[in-house]
């Protein structure tokens, strides 16, 4: 991932180094197993303890002649262990190291990811009671309906991403994963005792069953997640650009000193940042798809899935990192601008009480398709900028018939669309 889409601790997880030393504890552990078991001697297991270490750029130059990385690592690692080196990766095969060390990457990963959705949570939270009461336009289909709030906007992102949150969980769980069960899976020529060690140094759960590798089931759900919190923050990312835009312009990213919005246009301030993520999702759901086609690997293993999870391993748990820490930045300094709020609330003439107008009809008397009918009639002219929703209804005879013109006026009542917000938010939020 370049360094512009990218923060440093995620990052830290994918370096070479990083990897190298996991793979070296996986050996290592294992060779404590073993010797545990009298397989190798015990002093064997120390000096590699004491004597076990490795150069990436050796590793590069070895893997250049034979062509195998776990190969190249353990011939590097021999060069400082000495006669010893020879009891490491007893019974073991490649995949036991690597699919081994990725599981403890994505864990780590995960790790990251539910910490950024805890931060984005919190600003959510603080931004819906903010504005939990601040009226606005709901819309459908991008035409206006019926009032919301702000703070309802915030509160549904704050449910949608505690979801999010509990899938990240079991995701994390469910990849947490380790198999130590040698060339096919079978354990011919490894104890499990050296697995269940082993994943217990590391943090890790048993494979219950592998073949060559962890069946890639649990890899296609983890990206799967990752590609639904992209959804998410793009969702999020999209209701604030709409929003933003001039003929709305209820909400707007923080435009700091000396940004600069165009190099052509002095005036324009854009949405970049919530354009930016918009594009950065786009790119972790482009890795679910390659991730949910490795399930399905020949027998007991290929090698088609190894090039997909080297690359998406890194790419999608950076990428993901970095849109939910600069989505929790938009959101935590987002600017709200009430006059336009209530000026898009106004720009109808009182069109959005046409529901409650239609049901107090069919309360006082009328059928439903006639009450529809002359609730749509005046609407109409509404619509076409030929007067007031309430005015009107005041003069047409057919409504006042059945809704007398005081109880009317008693529907253009914008609070009666709101009193149920204080319960929408002790569900999402819990009681204060």
């Amino acid at each position: 991932m370049i360094p512009r889409y990218s923060r440093p601790e995620m990052v830290r997880i994918w370096e070479p180094e990083t990897k190298f030393r996991i793979w070296f504890e996986i050996e290592a552990h294992a060779c404590d197993a073993l010797a545990e078991l009298g397989v190798i001697p015990k002093d064997a297991a120390k000096a590699i303890w004491e004597r076990g270490a490795f150069e990436v750029d050796r590793i590069d130059e070895i893997e250049r002649e034979t062509k195998h990385d776990v190969i190249a690592f353990l011939t590097n690692v021999a060069e400082h262990v000495g006669p010893e080196a020879r009891f490491l990766h007893q019974g073991m095969t490649s995949s036991d190291v690597l699919d081994t060390c990725l599981a403890v990457q994505l864990a780590k990963a995960a790790d990251i990811l539910i910490a950024d959705i805890d931060a984005l949570l919190a600003a959510l939270e603080r931004r819906a009671r903010e504005f939990k009461d601040t009226v606005c336009m709901g819309r459908s289909h991008g035409i206006h309906a019926e009032p919301v709030t702000i703070g309802l906007k915030f509160a549904g992102f704050h449910a949608e991403f505690q979801r999010n949150r509990e899938r990240l969980v079991a995701a994390r769980r469910e990849i947490a994963t380790c198999a130590i069960s040698g060339a096919v899976g079978t354990f011919a020529n490894v104890d499990p005792f050296v697995e269940a060690h082993v994943a217990a140094k590391l943090g890790l759960e048993i494979e219950p069953i592998s073949t060559q590798v962890i069946p890639r089931d649990r890899h296609a759900m983890f990206f799967a997640v990752l590609g639904v919190v992209a959804s998410s923050i793009e969702r999020v990312a999209v209701e604030i650009r709409h929003l933003q835009r001039t003929e709305v312009r209820e909400a707007e990213e923080y435009f700091s000193p000396g940004q600069k919005g165009s190099s052509a246009m002095p005036h324009k301030r854009n949405p970049v940042l919530t354009e930016n993520v918009t594009g950065l999702a786009r790119l972790v759901r482009g890795m679910v798809v390659p991730a949910m086609e490795n399930v399905a690997l020949w027998h007991e293993r290929d090698i088609s899935h190894s090039s997909v999870e080297r690359m998406i391993g890194p790419d999608a748990t950076i990428t993901l990192d970095f849109a939910l820490a600069r989505l929790t930045g938009v959101i935590d300094k987002l600017v709200i601008y009430p006059d336009a709020v209530q000026r898009n609330l106004d720009m109808l003439g009182g069109l959005v009480h046409s529901q409650r107008v239609l049901l107090a009809l069919t309360q006082g008397g009328m059928s439903r398709e006639e009450a529809y009918a002359a609730v749509q009639r005046n609407a109409m002219e509404v619509w076409h900028g030929r007067g007031n929703f309430l005015d009107l209804l005041k003069a047409d005879a057919a409504v006042v018939a059945h809704v007398p013109a005081a109880k009317l006026e008693a529907l253009f009542d914008l609070a009666y669309h709101t009193r149920h917000v204080g319960t929408i938010f002790e569900r999402v939020f819990g009681k204060a």
